[in-house]
């Protein structure tokens, strides 16, 4: 029998490489890694294909050349930034894919908005601005309370609420001068949009030839109102009402069809109130950091799994999440610093249904916390017979950890 082989587009600080890994392993499925990072830099590390996702051109000749004499069944992005990739990878290569302007979409806010809009999903309003525009006129043509984003960073990170001309002067500043660092381009831009008042969910879920299979809807039980806005807890599954959750996937797969994603995990966010469903993003790509950990279908299947075996065409199996609930903590990082210490790990561990506490952020290293920031301190996972319970028992384990971080002072 011949062994399916799948490339996997990895970045170099993603958390998934192992589960995606080890999900291989259990299927029989080889799997080859390419990284967002330079090839003599992957040549040192044992990894296979070391590509620019930003060159796309050149990375999709580089995979196909590749392909020659490695014949690969489908190439997966794991982070946002190899989907736009892997879709024209795959298309080259005649293999199962999104089609590239959708991965586009579901990368670029504003393209993204656009075809939401056009398809007739529920979306807030929106404008695009530039940075070089006036704060002060931008204030005149938006609504309040509004909410200031960049088109193409994820994980929240330069997302900032205003509530009035004042507050919005301050968060273009404060985004202007993240963007800048990140691109020299003065005139780059960014939206503005309604703030959606509600309460916010996150849905998991596999297309299968444009087909949305539910596998999991998790509540996000902190208030999310800004002014910035760090996801913390994913508890699952949902105590919204089943009318309501209805129309999250409904609205998850109308805004799917809208972008033309047919194919492969999708995680979206999405907002509740008396109005309905509001699409926030929709990603074809599975949950991000370590929360996929939280999930299990069948008799013991991870998600990677489900995803691996669509891609080496074995069918999703079986989809239906286990029974208990469960839930993750994101930690927040409190303030900027050094992190110079972590205490408390094992007393979060004892806590009555707490399966693992995992610090992921190195020591002796800088943290940094939202809006500029785009990583956490590390996750706690919680399982149980309520959600009720599991989040409890994430509050109770959150409280028992304490980090050392010192602030760094910035001399003139």
């Amino acid at each position: 029998m011949t062994t399916s082989r799948i490339l996997l587009l990895l970045t170099a600080h993603t958390y998934r490489a192992d589960a995606f890994l080890a999900a291989g392993k259990r299927l029989g499925i080889e799997i080859v890694t390419a990284v967002h990072t330079p090839k003599t830099l992957a040549d040192n590390l044992g990894i296979t294909l070391g590509l620019d996702y930003d060159d796309v051109e050149t990375a999709v000749t580089t995979i196909t050349e590749f392909a020659q004499t490695h014949p690969l069944n489908a190439i997966l992005a794991v982070d946002d930034s190899g989907t736009l990739l892997a879709a024209k990878a795959a298309d080259a290569l005649n293999l199962p894919h999104n089609n590239p302007a959708a991965a586009l979409a579901a990368r670029n806010k504003l393209v993204m908005r656009t075809m939401l809009q056009a398809g007739g999903v529920r979306v807030p309003q929106f404008r695009r601005f530039a940075l070089t525009d006036d704060p002060g006129e931008i204030a005149t043509q938006v609504p309040f309370p509004c909410v200031v984003k960049p088109l193409t960073l994820s994980g929240s990170r330069g997302v900032i609420r205003a509530n009035d001309s004042q507050e919005l002067t301050a968060a273009i500043a404060r985004l202007r001068r993240m963007l800048l660092k990140l691109s020299p381009d003065p005139d780059q831009p960014f939206l503005v949009e309604a703030y959606i008042p509600g309460v916010e969910v996150a849905l998991e879920g596999m297309l299968d030839n444009g087909t949305l299979h539910l596998l999991a809807l998790f509540d996000k039980p902190d208030p999310l109102v800004g002014p910035f806005f760090e996801e913390t807890i994913y508890v699952t599954p949902s105590r919204l009402p089943d009318a309501v959750q209805q129309a999250i996937l409904e609205t998850t797969m109308k805004s799917a069809q809208a972008l033309g994603l047919r194919t492969g995990p999708v995680h979206a966010e999405l907002r509740v109130n008396e109005q309905g469903a509001w699409l926030v993003e929709v990603a074809g790509r599975s949950i991000g950091g370590l929360c996929s950990q939280t999930l299990r279908f069948g008799v013991d299947a991870s998600l990677e799994e489900l995803i691996l075996r669509q891609a080496a065409g074995m069918g999703l199996g079986d989809t239906q999440r286990q029974n208990s609930a469960s839930g993750v903590m994101m930690i927040p990082i409190p303030e900027g610093g050094l992190l110079r210490g972590v205490s408390g790990v094992a007393e979060a561990e004892a806590v009555d249904l707490i399966e693992g506490v995992e610090i992921t952020a190195p020591l002796h290293n800088t943290v940094t916390p939202l809006p500029e920031g785009e990583s956490y301190l590390g996750f706690i996972f919680a399982r149980g017979e309520t959600a009720v319970a599991v989040e409890t028992a994430l509050r109770t384990a959150h409280e028992k950890l304490h980090f050392d971080i010192t602030p760094i002072i910035l001399l003139n």
